[in-house]
């Protein structure tokens, strides 16, 4: 390998790595997947896969992953946890 590729690959890492940093853990959602029988408290069943607020709130929410829901958070139902 020479010099020029060696630079070329070290650029292309750092700017993966650079990009990776610039994404939010958690975001708020107007539409989730439905991940059980019964949407998350606050959103509405659309009937087809998913969950909605029909746009009228946005909730940050994460899928709980059948374990308790982190400190700041609290579950509401539907397989998601929800920031407070």
């Amino acid at each position: 390998m020479g010099r020029r590729s060696l630079s070329r690959w070290a650029l292309l890492l750092a700017s993966s790595v650079a990009a990776g940093a610039l994404v939010p853990p958690a975001q708020a959602q107007r539409v989730v997947p439905k991940l059980q029988v019964v949407c998350p408290m606050g959103y509405v069943d659309t009937f087809n896969g998913k969950c909605s607020t029909l746009g009228l709130m946005t909730y940050t929410v994460v899928p709980t992953q059948g374990k308790a829901c982190l400190e700041g958070w609290m579950n509401v139902g539907g397989g998601y946890c929800r920031k407070k």
